[in-house]
């Protein structure tokens, strides 16, 4: 996905307008609407401060890395599990893993 239409998805799911991004980022909002209609491509700055304001990383807003389908929030996450005493650790994934084992057993029992 291309990055405008990814700036432009993440505003509205915010239920922001093209102002309300300008004026949270600090970017014009001709910027933003020329980012949205890709007419233009954001500076890395720009790009920055716009993936800051909507709260995602910059890999997320340019759809591309390693973390590219992750928010800002669920990075912060992992890196706090990677943090975490070995043996809590290993609680937490085992109660990921069921729950997702469960979740994945669900959907296929009720195609």
């Amino acid at each position: 996905m291309k990055t405008g239409k990814i700036i432009s998805q993440l505003r509205d799911d915010l239920g922001w307008s093209q102002s309300d991004l300008a004026d949270k980022s600090g970017v014009s909002r001709v910027m933003i609407g020329k980012y949205e209609r890709n007419e233009a491509i954001p500076s890395i700055d720009a790009a920055k401060k716009i993936a800051d304001s909507l709260s995602v990383s910059l890999d997320y807003l340019v759809g591309e890395g390693q973390y590219a389908k992750f928010d800002k929030k669920s990075i912060q996450r992992l890196q706090d599990i990677e943090e975490l005493n070995p043996n809590v650790k290993d609680k937490l994934f085992f109660l990921i893993d069921s729950i997702i084992r469960d979740t994945k057993a669900q959907k296929a029992y009720s195609s």
